[in-house]
């Protein structure tokens, strides 16, 4: 094993030390000349000391860290990681569930595979890779996933298109690396759905609120409910499971709206409580007449870094101020934030004075996250990036 080397500037290696998986460009000294994006390499500090192996990228974040021992990086690592993602799953009994055949298998930083997403679909793994370093190794990642899950694995799909940097010069293109399936339905605590891995967002489906769709369940019975920015309709069945009198979805997609009736369909066959609207939703909070005994506003990501910060905060307040509005003294709101450049301190913020703004008193319920199968690693907190709060409003 002999990979290139990245060398650090003095007093830099500190946050490696305490397995931070990132390295950032200012503490680079040197690197070896040569190199590709993606490429393994190993880092030392200023005495010429090992500290990591990780991929070297474009950017701002030189250096992703895969091992903080020195190793050869084969196929022996991938199926050592993923079996290790595996049985943490199993740990929180998410796998092998009659229920449940839907979880997160690799989630990133969070499962020591910076770059790396993996969701698991009644037997589908679909693969998102956010590093050129992780795209050059989804053949081995596929065999590993061959490895760990034998029989129970039918296929494997690569959905890393929409995901690899765009600076890279590398233009993967979406298909199966293993296999090949034609069911696209799954179960999430009993509930069945449509995942369009093909064409949908992220990899198909959130699984990240499977959670919070199973508290807001509990809200629901004898509510009015409004889901907005719905995608293919989570919070929408688990209300109606949950009692709901009345479930009004709303996305700006057509897809995300054709989805949502079918999952609808798929659980609740011919009932008439559910209605649909491919609608902008901030018009459609703007035009809607009516009032909800419970809201969701669960929109997608606001900030994908820290220079939009200040618009995506007047996004949020905007949005909140709105929902405030729309819903009848008693009700329940539900809204999250899923953008990492945003804190929790920072959101919370901008849903108070949102309350404030339309003079609504408030309490909070429940401060919401993201589920075990998205597991923060404790070395590296930027991973806590969903925040969600259910509020009363008076």
């Amino acid at each position: 094993m002999d990979y290139p080397k990245v060398y650090l500037r003095k007093g830099k290696e500190h946050s490696v030390k305490r397995f931070h998986p990132w390295i950032f460009s200012g503490a680079v000294s040197k690197v070896d000349e040569g190199l590709q994006e993606g490429d393994l390499v190993s880092v030392y500090n200023d005495q010429n000391e090992f500290l990591a192996i990780g991929h070297i990228s474009i950017g701002s974040i030189v250096v992703r860290i895969l091992s903080f021992e020195e190793r050869e990086i084969n196929l022996d690592f991938w199926v050592e990681k993923i079996r290790s993602a595996c049985e943490m799953r199993k740990a929180v009994d998410l796998y092998g569930r009659d229920n449940n055949n839907v979880f997160r298998l690799v989630h990133g930083e969070g499962d020591g595979l910076p770059g790396l997403i993996i969701d698991f679909y009644a037997g589908t793994a679909v693969i998102q890779c956010h590093s050129v370093g992780m795209y050059l190794h989804r053949e081995e990642i596929t065999e590993a996933l061959q490895a760990v899950f034998g029989d129970d694995l039918v296929a494997v799909f690569d959905k890393s298109e929409g995901t690899i940097p765009f600076k890279s010069g590398i233009e993967p293109k979406n298909g199966y690396l293993f296999g090949e399936t034609e069911s696209f339905t799954a179960i999430e605590n009993g509930l069945k759905f449509n995942v369009d891995w093909l064409k949908g967002q992220k990899t198909g489906f959130f699984i990240d609120q499977r959670e919070n769709r199973s508290l807001l369940e509990q809200y629901s019975k004898g509510r009015s409910v409004l889901n907005v920015f719905c995608y293919t309709g989570g919070f929408s069945f688990y209300a109606m499971r949950g009692g709901a009198e009345l479930v009004h979805s709303v996305d700006s997609s057509s897809r995300a709206i054709d989805i949502t009736k079918e999952n609808v369909e798929l659980n609740f066959p011919d009932d008439k409580r559910h209605e649909a609207f491919a609608e902008d939703a901030f018009k459609f909070l703007d035009q809607s007449s009516q009032k909800y005994d419970l809201i969701v506003l669960d929109p997608p990501a606001f900030a994908k870094h820290k220079k939009v910060l200040d618009n995506a905060l007047k996004g949020y307040k905007r949005l909140n101020k709105k929902g405030f509005e729309q819903i009848k003294p008693g009700g329940i709101l539900f809204t999250f934030s899923c953008s990492q450049a945003v804190s929790k301190e920072d959101f919370r913020k901008a849903v108070f004075v949102a309350a404030a703004n339309a003079g609504r008193t408030v309490r909070v319920l429940h401060q919401l996250t993201q589920p075990a199968d998205h597991p923060v690693n404790i070395y590296h907190p930027e991973g806590e990036y969903l925040k969600g709060l259910v509020l009363y409003v008076e």
